[in-house]
C-alpha cells in the first residue's frame, strides 16, 4: 500500500469515527429532549398540583427553623407545625391590618387633595397652551363614557376573568398551607421513608442532595427578603422625605410586593407614585416615580443578582436568564420559581461531578438551616 493510500484510510477512519461518535451522541441527546419535554408536558398537565406543592416547600424553607427549635426542646412535632403556622399567619394578617388601618384613616386627606388636584388639573387644561373650554372638556368626558358603556361587555368577561384567577390563587395557597404544615410536621420521616424505597446506596445519594436543595431554597428565601426589605426601606424614606402620606403602609406593600417578582414591585412603585400624585402634585410625583425607578433598577439589576448568584452560587446572568425564561412561559410564578428551580438544577449538576470526580457522597451540608430530612436513626415514622 502507498503512502498516500496509507494516509486516505487513516483519514477515512478518523472521519468515520467522528460521525459515528457524532451519530451516538446526537441519538442520546434527542431521547434526552424527548425525555424533557415529556416531563414538561407532565408537569405542565399537574400544574395545579405542583405549583402548590413548590409553594409549600418555600414556606417550609421560613417555618422550619422555629419548628426545628421547639422540637428541640420537646415540643410534639404537630404542635410545633400548628404554633409556627398560625403564628405566620398572625404575622402576615397583622401586616395586612396595619396596612388596612393606616390606608382608612388616609383616606380622607388623600380625597381632599385629590379633589384639590382635580380642580388645578382642570384650570391647567382649560388655559395656555391646550386652552380647552369647558364644552370641550365635557365632550372629552362624554366620548370616554361612551367608550366605556360599549365596553361593558369586554370588561365583564375581564372581570369575571379575574374572579377566576383570584379564586384559584386563594385555593392554591390554602392547598399550599396544608402542605407546609404537614412538611413541617413529617418533614423528618421522609429520609428514612426514601432510603426504604430506593435502597440504601440510592437513598443516600438523594439525601445529601436534598439536603442541598433544602439549603440552596432557604438561601433563596432570605435573599429575597433582604432585597424586598432594601427596596422598602428606600422606598420608604422616599416618601417620608418627600412628605407623602401613608408612607408606612406604601413601604410595607413594597415589602410584601418584593416577594412577587415583576408585577409586585411595578403595582407597589406605581401606587407610591399615584398617592404622591394626588397627594403632593405633580412635581412630587415625578420626583417620586424617579426613586421608584432608581430603586428598582438597582434592585434588579445590582442587588438580587448578586446576592442571589452569592447565595446560591449562580452567576449573575444565570438568575437573569432564568428569570426571563421563567416569565416568559409561565407568566408570573414562573418569574417567581425560575431562581430556585434553576438552581436546585445546579445542585444536582454540581453533585453529579463531585460523584464523578470520586467526591464523597456522603458528607452532609454545612449549613445551619438544615432541611427536615436527618438521618434515619433521627426518628422513625
Amino acid at each position: 500500500m502507498t503512502e498516500q493510500n496509507r494516509r486516505w484510510n487513516d483519514r477515512g477512519q478518523a472521519i468515520g469515527h467522528g460521525v459515528s461518535w457524532l451519530a451516538r451522541w446526537s441519538a442520546r441527546v434527542a431521547l434526552a429532549a424527548i425525555g424533557f419535554v415529556m416531563v414538561w408536558w407532565i408537569i405542565g398537565k399537574l400544574w395545579v398540583v405542583v405549583m402548590p406543592v413548590l409553594l409549600g416547600l418555600l414556606i417550609t424553607t421560613v417555618l422550619w427553623p422555629p419548628a426545628r427549635w421547639m422540637r428541640a426542646r420537646g415540643v410534639p412535632p404537630a404542635l410545633a407545625a400548628t404554633i409556627v403556622l398560625l403564628a405566620g399567619l398572625a404575622v402576615l394578617g397583622g401586616i395586612l391590618a396595619l396596612i388596612t388601618t393606616s390606608i382608612v384613616s388616609g383616606v380622607p386627606e388623600i380625597a381632599s387633595s385629590a379633589t384639590s388636584a382635580l380642580g388645578q388639573a382642570r384650570e391647567w387644561i382649560s388655559g395656555p397652551p391646550l386652552n380647552l373650554a369647558t364644552s370641550q372638556l365635557d365632550q372629552l368626558v362624554q366620548q370616554g363614557t361612551d367608550q366605556l358603556q360599549s365596553s361593558v361587555g369586554s370588561i365583564a368577561t375581564g372581570l369575571l376573568t379575574g374572579v377566576g384567577t383570584v379564586t384559584s390563587g386563594l385555593v392554591t395557597g390554602v392547598v399550599a398551607l396544608l402542605l407546609a404544615f404537614f412538611f413541617v410536621k413529617d418533614g423528618p420521616r421522609f429520609a428514612p421513608w426514601l432510603r426504604g424505597v430506593v435502597g440504601e446506596r440510592a437513598g443516600g445519594h438523594l439525601t445529601v442532595v436534598l439536603e442541598r436543595v433544602w439549603a440552596t431554597l432557604g438561601g433563596f428565601i432570605r435573599t429575597q427578603a433582604v432585597v424586598s426589605l432594601v427596596d422598602a426601606v428606600l422606598i420608604g424614606l422616599g416618601l417620608v422625605v418627600l412628605g407623602v402620606p401613608l408612607a408606612v403602609p406604601l413601604a410595607a406593600l413594597t415589602f410584601l410586593g418584593g416577594f412577587v417578582p415583576i408585577v409586585g414591585a411595578f403595582l407597589a412603585g406605581a401606587l407610591a407614585v399615584l398617592v404622591a400624585l394626588v397627594s403632593n402634585g405633580f412635581t412630587t410625583a415625578v420626583i417620586m416615580l424617579v426613586i421608584v425607578v432608581g430603586v428598582q433598577q438597582l434592585e434588579g439589576n445590582v442587588l438580587q443578582p448578586i446576592l442571589q448568584s452569592r447565595s446560591l452560587r449562580l452567576h449573575a446572568a444565570v438568575v437573569l436568564l432564568a428569570v426571563t425564561a421563567g416569565s416568559s412561559l409561565y407568566g408570573i410564578a414562573g418569574a417567581f420559581l425560575a431562581v430556585p428551580v434553576a438552581a436546585t438544577a445546579a445542585v444536582v449538576l454540581r453533585y453529579l461531578g463531585e460523584v464523578i470526580d470520586g467526591g464523597s457522597a456522603s458528607a452532609a451540608p454545612v449549613d445551619q438551616d438544615r432541611p427536615p430530612v436527618p438521618a434515619p436513626q433521627a426518628e422513625k415514622p
